[in-house]
């Protein structure tokens, strides 16, 4: 079954998302964020949850019939 178009580009948002997840992670272990501390948290804070969010997004609307 294809793709379809919405559900692609949630699964875009979703790599990006968790990729700054990851990025934020990383930053913060190592003690020293560029952006600082709470900036970094605040982008972790959203980032996390929002790639589950728009995986299962992408997931559900690519399921539902046409």
């Amino acid at each position: 079954m294809p793709m379809k178009p919405l559900a692609g580009l949630l699964l875009a948002l979703s790599c990006l998302l968790g990729i700054a997840a990851t990025g934020s992670v990383f930053e913060l272990a190592y003690g020293d964020p560029q952006l600082g501390v709470v900036p970094t948290s605040i982008i972790l804070a959203v980032s996390a949850p929002g790639t589950v969010l728009t995986l299962l997004m992408a997931m559900a609307w690519n399921n539902r019939s046409s």
